[in-house]
């Protein structure tokens, strides 16, 4: 039996849930544990998820862990697998120590003779690994597994409760990404993002305008977000979000290797920079060399048109 941890918005589960939740029912029979609201079973039953557990709303991460670790021990599980996205970087560790288990962070492929297949080195190589204790953690990384296919049934969603003790977190105040209908960086498949070639904050209407041409998220580079150009939220690299889009569109960023390691995962690269030299067209699949303010406009309207 598996156990997956499931993060919820607007009552269903996430795209990077959905992920690792199909991941976990391709090794074997998997129940879902989720916090809080959920519209009917999330989604979760066309993946494969045989049940649900529904646990209380408004759990902190060590609440969120004692609760995965309960259904674990429940169930007989042997498995739990969860997104890493920021949920689950923050919950694996912890039911790790408590179900005296091991971890593998990072996860990018279905697992092959009980290896499971992750990325070191930034990205550079990738490693198998095998879990020698009789229990397993195991988080996967967005994009990187893909999407299950519907398997169009129907999960139970069932109660779950246990003594999770009183929260040591006293939130003060919560806010949102004002991002409207744009897909979280972790979960978008198509991503343009901007450097310091754009000069100044009032110049990123013209990313906004290609990202809106596609349907993509917008992201930037860490000077970008340093000196407050962009929220901090929109920083992918190696010390920011990593993504591993179907498309990188990456304007103005001359590519340093912090900023690689963060997007070398993406399956398509474009580069849009005037300097031929820039490090960023070495890892590109398509480059063009041009002014930002000549060519972003001039794509986005042949988007457009098509």
């Amino acid at each position: 039996m598996n156990i997956a941890l499931i993060q919820t918005k607007g009552g269903h589960a996430s795209k990077a849930s959905l992920e690792a939740a199909g991941f976990a029912v391709g090794i074997g029979e998997t129940v879902a544990v989720v916090s809080g609201e959920l519209q009917g079973d999330g989604g979760l039953g066309a993946v494969g998820v045989s049940r649900v557990l529904q646990g209380p709303a408004d759990l902190d991460d060590a609440q969120l862990a004692k609760l995965v670790s309960a259904a674990a021990q429940q169930e007989n599980a042997n498995l739990v697998v969860c997104a890493q996205d920021d949920l689950g970087k923050a919950v694996a560790g912890r039911v790790a120590v408590r179900l005296n288990a091991g971890l593998i962070a990072g996860v990018t492929a279905a697992p092959q003779g009980g290896s499971y297949t992750r990325n070191v080195f930034s990205g550079k190589a990738t490693a198998q690994v095998k879990g020698n204790t009789e229990n397993l953690v195991v988080t996967t990384i967005p994009n990187a597994i893909g999407m299950p296919e519907a398997q169009g049934g129907t999960a139970a969603v069932e109660t779950f409760s246990t003594d999770l003790g009183s929260s040591r977190v006293e939130i003060l105040e919560a806010a949102q990404p004002s991002d409207g209908d744009r897909a979280p960086l972790p979960e978008a498949e198509l991503v343009v993002s901007a450097g310091r070639g754009l000069k100044g904050p009032e110049n990123w209407g013209i990313i906004e305008d290609l990202a809106d041409s596609i349907g993509a998220t917008t992201a930037c580079s860490r000077p970008v977000s340093d000196i407050g150009w962009r929220p901090h939220h929109e920083h992918v690299g190696q010390t920011g979000t990593a993504i591993r889009p179907n498309l990188y569109i990456a304007v103005g960023i001359s590519g340093a290797i912090q900023h690689l390691a963060g997007v070398n995962g993406s399956k398509v690269i474009v580069v849009i920079n005037k300097d031929p030299e820039a490090p960023f067209f070495k890892a590109a699949d398509y480059g063009i060399v041009g002014d930002a303010f000549d060519v972003v406009p001039k794509l986005t309207e042949a988007f457009k048109a098509l």
